[in-house]
C-alpha cells in the first residue's frame, strides 16, 4: 500500500457547507500547505443518546449528497485520492466510545440488533458513494469502542460494505484499543487514532507492532493531531483540556510523532485531524487553540514531512 499523506476535511460540515466558496478554497489550501494526497471526508451523523438505536444521517447537520459528491469532484480536480468516514456521535455530547446495549436482549430496552441495522444502512449509503466516485478507501466506523465486542454484527457490517463497494475498507479504532478488534481479518487495512503522548511514542508503535503482526495487514493512523495549547502534547486526545494557546508544542507533538513512526516501516501514514471546511483568518492563527494547524508552526512541520515522503 503506498504511503497516506491525509488530512480529515469537513468535520462538522453542516448543509450547505460545502457548496461555499471558501470550502473550495480552504480544500485547496490544505493541499498546498499540507503536501496532502488523501483527502478523508468525515461525516457526522447523530443519534439523540448512546443508547438510542437511530442513526440520523439525513438533515441540516449534514451536507448533501450533492455536495459531498460536487466536492470528491473538486479534490479530484486538485489530484488528490480519497476516503469517506461515516461516523455517529450521540447529540447530546457523549463520546460515540460509550454507544452501548445489554449483551442480551431484554423487553423494552434498546437492543444491539436494532443499532445496527440502523447504523448498517447510514454506512450503506455512504459506500454506494464511495464506489460511485470510486473513492480509494471506506472507513466503515471510528473509535466505537463498546461496539467492538460484537464481532458478528461487524464482520456482516463489511461483507454488506462489500456488496456496494470494491475499494480497500478499514475500521478506525480508537488509541490503545489496537488490541480490542478481534475481526481485523475482515478488513483490508488496520487502522487506528494516534493521540499518543509526546515521548511515548516508541513504546505505543513497539505495542501495536506485535498486535497487528499476524494479521499482515497494511497499517495506518487514520487519526492523528493535537491541540495548540499548552499541556495537550502530554495528553493529545483531549479536547477539553484548558490551556494558554501553545502553537510551539503542538508543532513539537508533530515533531516527534513523524520522527518516531517514520523509523516502522510498517506505518503507512497519516489522516490528521483536521481541517476545517471554512477556516479561521489566517492572521488569527495564533489565537486558536484546537486541532487545526492552519497558519501555525505545526503546518510547516507537516508540509516537510509529507514533501519528503
Amino acid at each position: 500500500m503506498e504511503y497516506i499523506k491525509g488530512f480529515t476535511f469537513g468535520w462538522g460540515a453542516k448543509r450547505g457547507d460545502f457548496n461555499k466558496k471558501e470550502a473550495k478554497e480552504s480544500l485547496k489550501l490544505m493541499k498546498e500547505r499540507t503536501a496532502s494526497n488523501y483527502v478523508i471526508f468525515a461525516l457526522a451523523a447523530s443519534q439523540e443518546t448512546a443508547f438510542s438505536t437511530d442513526v440520523i444521517y439525513r438533515g441540516e447537520h449534514m451536507v448533501t449528497d450533492q455536495e459531498l459528491e460536487e466536492m470528491i469532484d473538486y479534490a479530484r480536480s486538485l489530484d488528490l485520492k480519497v476516503m469517506i468516514k461515516p461516523t455517529v456521535n450521540p447529540s447530546d455530547g457523549i463520546w460515540r466510545a460509550h454507544i452501548n446495549f445489554f449483551d442480551i436482549d431484554v423487553p423494552c430496552e434498546p437492543k444491539w440488533a436494532d443499532w445496527f441495522r440502523s447504523y448498517t444502512d447510514y454506512q450503506l449509503h455512504y459506500a454506494k458513494i464511495a464506489a460511485k466516485k470510486e473513492a480509494e478507501m471506506f472507513i466503515v466506523g471510528c473509535e466505537m469502542v463498546q461496539t467492538e465486542r460484537r464481532e458478528k454484527e461487524w464482520r456482516q457490517l463489511i461483507r454488506e460494505v462489500r456488496q456496494a463497494y470494491n475499494g480497500l475498507i478499514t475500521y478506525n479504532t480508537d488509541k490503545y484499543q489496537e488490541g480490542n478488534v478481534s475481526w481485523w481479518d475482515e478488513v483490508d487495512v488496520i487502522s487506528s487514532s494516534g493521540y499518543y503522548p509526546l515521548g511515548d511514542w516508541d513504546n505505543q508503535l513497539d505495542r501495536i507492532a506485535k498486535i497487528i503482526k499476524p494479521f499482515n495487514k497494511p497499517f495506518f493512523f487514520a487519526e492523528a493531531g493535537c491541540p495548540s495549547r499548552t499541556g495537550s502534547a502530554n495528553i493529545p486526545n483531549d479536547w477539553s483540556l484548558e490551556g494558554e494557546v501553545n502553537v510551539e508544542e503542538q508543532a513539537a507533538f508533530y515533531r516527534d510523532m513523524f520522527e518516531k513512526t517514520s523509523k516502522r516501516d510498517w506505518v503507512k501514514g497519516f489522516g490528521l485531524w483536521d481541517w476545517k471546511a471554512i477556516l479561521y483568518p489566517e492572521a488569527e492563527a495564533d489565537l486558536d487553540t484546537d486541532y487545526a494547524v492552519y497558519g501555525k508552526p505545526a503546518e510547516r512541520v507537516i508540509h516537510d514531512f509529507y514533501h519528503a515522503r
